[in-house]
């Protein structure tokens, strides 16, 4: 199955990194968002990424029009008669995709692929609220999307083969490096992140060491991009919360401590509300 126009709903930053990714390799994509504020918020980080890429000569500011025409954002379903696949980047709160899921599935025609863009979450329980089941799969991107590679693909308990070649098809056609992976709680990737970042969080409380330490540690000596606590402030204490409440099934090694919860009750959420681990200014 081709894939001619795509769409992506939510326009947060992993919603609009997604459509900006998608754009980039010359296909059309809605942006939907309930929220016109958060919406034009979405289209000025994909633009403010192509203008980056102008800075630095590695397009030209036609070229960077021409992408930002691909986009076409919007508060309603108008547009999504005739696209082929949806990535849903919603907060991850079961009950809201689940929401969504079936809106889309009213929304796009019948043979459109229904993706989620999930960390955690049962594809199988989403696809439950459609029609479609087989044609419903995991498309985790990671954060930033515009420059990581890695892209999960999830199947679901009934998602159809031919719908995980094309989104396999489709996340290579965005140069990205797709892995597929079976359905579990935190997939691959975030079982393996969280157990290690819960334990180097629960290692700081307890002993007192700078963030900054820690942090350049660990880039050091992992040779991660970035440190636990600025990782944890960039994608959003509440966030990564959502997810260790997700994976606490698995053990008492996915938990978070009561100060990291005290946290977010505190209104500390990282970089979007200028307070984290770290402190921040616009």
């Amino acid at each position: 199955m081709y894939i001619f126009k795509a769409a992506v709903v939510g326009a947060g930053a992993m919603g609009a990194e997604i459509a900006q990714v998608i754009s980039w390799s010359g296909l059309p994509v809605v942006l939907k968002d309930v929220d016109q504020a958060m919406l034009d918020r979405g289209m000025e980080r994909i633009r403010g990424i192509y203008q980056r890429r102008v800075d630095r000569g590695r397009m030209t500011r036609d070229e960077m029009e021409q992408k930002m025409a691909l986009i076409t954002p919007t508060l309603t379903y108008d547009g999504f008669g005739d696209v082929d696949l949806v990535v849903e980047a919603v907060p991850e709160k079961m009950d809201l995709k689940k929401r969504v899921f079936a809106e889309l599935d009213r929304a796009t025609p019948s043979t459109a692929i229904l993706a989620s863009n999930t960390s955690a979450l049962s594809i199988t329980e989403m696809a439950a609220a459609t029609s479609r089941p087989q044609r419903v799969v995991g498309l985790h991107f990671f954060y930033p999307a515009a420059v990581m590679k890695l892209v999960e693909v999830i199947a679901g308990r009934e998602t159809s083969e031919e719908t995980l070649d094309t989104a396999v098809e489709f996340v290579e056609s965005l140069r990205k490096l797709p892995v597929r992976v079976k359905e579990c709680p935190g997939f691959l990737v975030n079982r393996i992140l969280l157990a290690a970042m819960m334990q180097v969080i629960h290692f700081q409380h307890e002993t007192g060491a700078p963030y900054e330490e820690v942090d350049a540690v660990v880039k050091e000596k992992a040779g991660a991009p970035m440190g636990p606590f600025t990782l944890a402030d960039t994608l959003g204490l509440d966030v990564v919360l959502d997810v260790c409440k997700t994976l606490e099934t698995l053990g008492p090694r996915f938990a978070a401590p009561a100060h990291f919860e005290n946290m977010i009750k505190e209104g500390k959420l990282g970089v979007k509300s200028g307070q984290g681990f770290y402190t921040y200014t616009k």
